[in-house]
């Protein structure tokens, strides 16, 4: 993208027509590659700022942290070592779910039930061995640039209201609003969003009795389904939105989202209009606390992130392979 490229305005999305309404299709001068053509050369080297203390943070939890998690089918993968003489040892994984733990969702996976993949790419185009909306753009041209932290359950904590991880409390526009005030934290164009809510520490210090009764409520605190956090997720103009928990959103979504008409498969999550309408790329599960607490004791809430997701040709997600440089 060139540095004095200008795009409208999510109002704006709104009143394209037919098929491209709500839709960033077609914006980008690179098509696949999505929100993170937000992110400019000189954005890439303003983020380089971020970079305070020389203390580095890995963002991804082990492949089989989750097991049991919030998924009913993604397993943890078995790992096995083998040796095929006494000076020799090598190793592969079974059963490896690329969304099973810290993950990027590509743009292949979801589908909006109304319009179909992102710049309407052709069903019969997702699948194995094609190249269409494949994660591997990202993992040739990776991810980087200034992340900024918004600590919402350091915020809750702070006044007395801890967030209710066992009811999966929703979480709304107006909470993150309110802590990125109190934050003093300025968002820029091509910033990578990053949510701490605390859920992933709560859920993998359960005992595994917990965890499976937590799995089958169905319940998971996340975002609140609004067209308003899906307007100003654009129109802040964030590469990557990320959370530490298990679908970004909250589960389920609730009873008055505006996707419930739209997304009737997804029962109203947002996930097909950030994914396969605004082409902007989501994370899941992703190792925050670490970072929210250094965070904390610096008072600097951004960081320079790299994220570059496994070069499996056509993958819908992956690993999020992602490094926080603070």
């Amino acid at each position: 993208m060139t540095e004095s490229q200008t795009f409208p305005s999510f109002d704006q999305l709104l009143k394209r027509e037919g098929r491209l309404s709500g839709t960033s299709w077609g914006l980008f001068p690179e098509s696949e590659r999505g929100t993170p053509s937000f992110i400019t050369p000189a954005a890439i080297l303003a983020a380089r700022s971020s970079i305070r203390t020389g203390s580095v943070f890995g963002l991804d939890y082990p492949a089989n942290a989750f097991d049991p998690g919030m998924s009913l089918k993604r397993s943890a993968p078995r790992h096995t070592i083998y040796s095929s003489h006494p000076a020799h040892r090598d190793d592969y994984l079974d059963g490896y779910y690329l969304q099973g733990s810290t993950q990027i969702d590509g743009l292949r996976h979801r589908r909006a039930d109304d319009v179909g993949f992102y710049n309407g790419t052709a069903d019969g185009r997702i699948t194995e061995g094609t190249t269409d909306l494949g994660i591997q753009e990202w993992a040739e041209h990776p991810i980087t640039g200034r992340g900024v932290l918004v600590d919402l359950e350091g915020y809750r904590n702070s006044s007395g209201e801890p967030i209710d991880h066992a009811d999966g409390e929703t979480l709304t526009l107006d909470l993150v609003q309110a802590a990125i005030k109190a934050q003093s934290l300025t968002t820029r164009p091509g910033d990578i969003l990053m949510l701490h809510t605390g859920w992933c520490e709560w859920f993998l210090n359960l005992d595994p009795e917990e965890k499976q009764r937590i799995r089958q409520s169905r319940k998971a605190s996340g975002l609140a389904q609004s067209e308003e956090f899906v307007a100003w997720a654009w129109d802040s103009r964030f590469a990557l939105a990320a959370a530490d928990n298990f679908a970004f959103e909250c589960l389920p979504a609730v009873p008055e989202s505006p996707y419930r008409s739209t997304a009737p498969n997804d029962h109203g999550m947002m996930h097909q209009q950030l994914l396969a309408k605004l082409g902007l790329p989501l994370g899941e599960l992703w190792k925050l606390a670490p970072l929210a607490r250094h965070m904390r004791t610096t008072g600097s809430w951004d960081a320079f992130i790299s994220i570059k997701p496994l070069n499996v040709t056509g993958a819908t997600g992956s690993p999020a392979n992602a490094t926080a440089i603070v």
